[in-house]
């Protein structure tokens, strides 16, 4: 059976994209080519909400994520937030990112909701895992709630 790490970080850095490999550090999985998919989890899966992911295999490796992302430059809030749902077979992802935690929350709550409504499936659980930051306005501040599809594969 396979696993699948939901994982949150944040980071602040000088640039975009500096915090944002900040956030994915704090998260652990920052030495992985991400790739991103929508949302369905295959009923074999099972997910597991952990502080860092584990080692999931070698640097540079290709790793199968979804992903909310949320940056700001400026003073301020940044939340990212991922909520999924599971039963007895597959299940579901939903993200979303934006400046009020509650209002992402809610946004991730509601996608869960209509996502539900389109499949036939058996849902019994919903989790929401939030990854919220401040920003003083020093450079830039990423937050990050991903799942990890892991182990990581070779991208050769």
């Amino acid at each position: 059976m396979s696993t699948i790490y939901v994982v949150r970080g944040v980071g602040t850095a000088p640039t975009k994209m500096a915090s944002y490999d900040a956030a994915l550090a704090a998260a652990n999985v920052h030495n992985y080519n991400l790739v991103t998919v929508s949302s369905v989890i295959p009923a074999e899966a099972t997910v597991e909400e952990v502080d860092v992911a584990p080692d999931l295999g070698p640097a540079g490796n290709r790793l199968t994520v979804v992903q909310a992302r949320a940056t700001t430059g400026g003073v301020g809030t940044v939340s990212a937030g991922l909520g999924w749902t599971t039963g007895p077979g597959p299940g579901l992802f939903y993200e979303a990112s934006g400046e009020n935690p509650d209002a992402v929350r809610r946004a991730v709550e509601e996608g869960l909701d209509a996502g539900r409504g389109l499949r036939e499936w058996t849902f019994e659980e919903e989790r929401v895992s939030l990854a919220t930051a401040e920003n003083d306005g020093e450079g830039y501040t990423t937050a990050v709630a991903l799942a990890a599809y892991g182990p990581s594969e070779s991208v050769f």
